[in-house]
């Protein structure tokens, strides 16, 4: 009976249906107008991070109090680590609950939007943008002694690819005559299943030309691999596979670690160094 009332009020567009009872309404309409990966990020946070507080409660009903506890609660998070979620990530939740709160009041005549009169939490670029010169990459890559993190980390460099893309590469991207390397797919685990997307963006889909030495690096790793098959992910880990060879690769080396995205960064920073125009 619970569900058949909540049922008919999202059919007549009642708002004094649940929070959980409006966000299916939300979702079935916005899920398909973005990209799988992007809403499969979307609606971790929504399942987990905000329907678990604000489900059972009446959309209608909702006010800048229920908001701000929510936000407390958000800001008192600790993992096992007795790490906090960054300020950007809290920044990130609060815009995914009050982008809900915007569809409510754009399509359904919900009158005021509770999540942007409670005011925001995080930041939108807390974390500082770091890159590294070429010579300072060439100082950290010999320390990292595993053959796949050390030729993985070497193709985010040298290509600028994203961590979901090189994640993504199969044998078949790579022409090692022509030293092209084609970017078709972003690859993501979510809640523990492992999920092959399309690129980012539009633009993501694109042919980056490889260096020679890179090359013989990408060479060496495949050679050393067991009967690799075209279509087989030829790094078959995770990111945190990455970012822990990195930071054990700068302990060695003696350098301050930089962020696994940053070494995308310090390719921007290369190719604007070799006079390549910024757009």
């Amino acid at each position: 009976q619970e569900w058949e009332r909540m049922f008919q009020l999202q059919n007549s567009s009642d708002l004094d249906m649940s929070f959980e009872a409006f966000t299916e309404l939300y979702i079935r309409d916005v899920k398909n107008r973005l990209k799988e990966n992007t809403w499969l990020t979307k609606e971790h946070i929504i399942r987990t991070k905000i329907l678990p507080f604000f489900g059972k409660l009446k959309i209608s009903e909702i006010s800048t109090k229920e908001i701000i506890t929510w936000q407390n609660e958000m800001l008192a998070y600790r993992d096992e680590k007795k790490k906090p979620y960054s300020q950007t990530y809290l920044k990130t939740l609060h815009n995914q609950l009050s982008a809900i709160f915007n569809y409510a009041c754009k399509y359904y005549g919900l009158g005021i939007n509770p999540a942007r009169l409670a005011g925001s939490v995080g930041k939108k670029d807390a974390q500082e943008m770091s890159f590294w010169t070429v010579e300072q990459f060439n100082e950290f890559i010999p320390h990292v002694k595993k053959l796949p993190a050390r030729t993985g980390l070497s193709v985010l460099f040298w290509t600028g690819l994203r961590i979901g893309e090189l994640l993504a590469l199969c044998p078949e991207d790579i022409d090692l005559e022509a030293r092209t390397l084609t970017v078709r797919r972003n690859f993501q685990s979510v809640e523990g299943e492992e999920v092959i997307t399309d690129p980012k963006t539009q633009r993501g889909r694109r042919v980056i030309p490889l260096p020679e030495k890179l090359c013989d690096e990408i060479r060496a790793y495949e050679n050393a691999l067991y009967d690799p098959q075209p279509d087989d992910r030829l790094f078959p880990f995770t990111k945190h596979y990455f970012r822990r060879a990195m930071l054990k690769g700068c302990a060695e080396a003696g350098m301050d670690p930089i962020r696994l995205h940053d070494l995308r960064h310090s390719h921007a920073a290369l190719l604007i160094h070799l006079g390549t125009p910024i757009l």
